[in-house]
């Protein structure tokens, strides 16, 4: 029933093609003649529909025949077709289609054979996208799941440190880690010299603005707490001090700073950080800081008034005649009188040291000034 049902379907689709075959042809200038009359162009009409109807009528059990086979064939490939390799060809198929959109209104144009070129172009596009994404599924499934293992990645990498109970056990010595100090990387040197004990702190809320850096639409500042994440799964895997995060919150305080100082009076412990308002702050309040940038000036080449150096003058003083260089560890060294020596290395003779909280910073003088004065005055 089904089948006489589909047989007559096709005689009616072959029918009205015939009818539209004729309206084309009677468009045609050559053929407009011998259909100008009425009756001529009905006769013309019935003839052609009724003998397509019987020619599609003929046809039909083969078409149909040949329908059901492809079917069949198609249904058997996709039955045993992996899951990866289905979804990749569905993909790939819906891109060359998309693909395939775009151009048609190009062919859309071309006289008489538009409609059948577009028709081609969609099918061909639609092959090849579904060929190559079967292929390609692995690629396809790393570049759409890439933003979820990144972030999974992410939440992984603060999962593989301890977390910290809500109270300090006795005689643990912890020393709380602020975001600067995680960004800025050199603690990670400091851990593998084996010189700091204890157990390295990091509070949940600390976690959270480095992810909030890293997830930044500014570049600069997603760079940074990209690193700050990287540092931090580096020193959690270091083998000479174990790292522990503390889910420890005050929920009324919404400054981070402010909570690194209530955790650290909590815990009785000192704060690791080189923000220079965050020592100041935590100091106020009778909290114990080990500031990172303090540890690198005082680990700098000690250099006393009288001694004698090397340096290359790289530019200009802010007073005048001043020359400014510096030294391997980027401690200034500013020279009085070595304004005309830029660009030359020269030797020069320490005459003051200052420290001060932003580093040390030198004063010296070329030694020819010195030896010049010198004998300028009998000496």
């Amino acid at each position: 029933m089904v089948a006489k049902i589909f047989r007559v379907l096709i005689a009616l689709v072959a029918g009205a093609g015939g009818a539209l075959l004729v309206y084309k042809l009677s468009q045609v200038d050559p053929l407009h003649v011998y259909l100008d009359s009425p009756w001529q162009l009905l006769a013309a009409y019935a003839v052609s529909t009724i003998l397509f109807a019987i020619i599609g009528f003929i046809i039909a059990p083969f078409v149909i025949r040949l329908f059901v086979k492809l079917a069949k064939t198609i249904e058997s490939r996709l039955t045993g077709m992996p899951i990866a390799d289905l979804l990749g060809a569905c993909l790939g198929l819906i891109l060359g289609l998309i693909i395939a959109s775009i151009f048609q209104s190009s062919f859309a144009s071309v006289p008489y054979f538009g409609t059948i070129l577009s028709v081609v172009l969609s099918l061909l596009l639609g092959y090849v996208g579904m060929t190559v994404g079967a292929k390609r599924k692995s690629d396809i499934w790393n570049f759409i799941t890439i933003i979820p293992r990144i972030r999974a990645e992410k939440a992984e990498k603060l999962k593989e440190a301890r977390k910290l109970p809500e109270t300090a056990p006795p005689g643990t010595s912890y020393k709380i880690l602020d975001t600067s100090v995680i960004i800025d990387g050199r603690i990670a040197d400091i851990v593998k010299t084996g010189f700091m004990d204890g157990v390295l702190l990091v509070p949940a809320f600390v976690l959270d603005e480095l992810r909030h850096v890293a997830d930044s639409s500014d570049l600069l500042k997603r760079n940074r707490g990209r690193r700050g994440l990287d540092i931090l799964n580096e020193i959690s895997h270091a083998e000479q001090i174990p790292v522990e995060i503390t889910e420890k919150n005050f929920e009324e305080v919404t400054e981070v700073d402010s909570k690194l100082v209530r955790l650290a009076q909590s815990l009785n412990c000192p704060i690791l950080t080189n923000d220079y308002n965050l020592n100041k702050v935590a100091e106020l309040q009778g909290v114990k800081v080990l500031n990172i940038n303090e540890l690198a000036n005082s680990l700098k080449p000690v250099v006393l008034p009288g001694e004698e150096m090397q340096v290359q003058v790289m530019r200009e003083g802010k007073e005048a005649s001043q020359g400014v260089a510096y030294l391997d560890d980027g401690t200034m060294i500013v020279i009085d009188g070595g304004r005309r020596h830029i660009g030359q290395q020269i030797p020069v003779l320490v005459t003051t040291v200052l420290q001060t909280a932003a580093g040390r910073m030198i004063f010296a003088k070329p030694r020819l000034s010195v030896e010049q004065e010198a004998a300028a005055h009998g000496y």
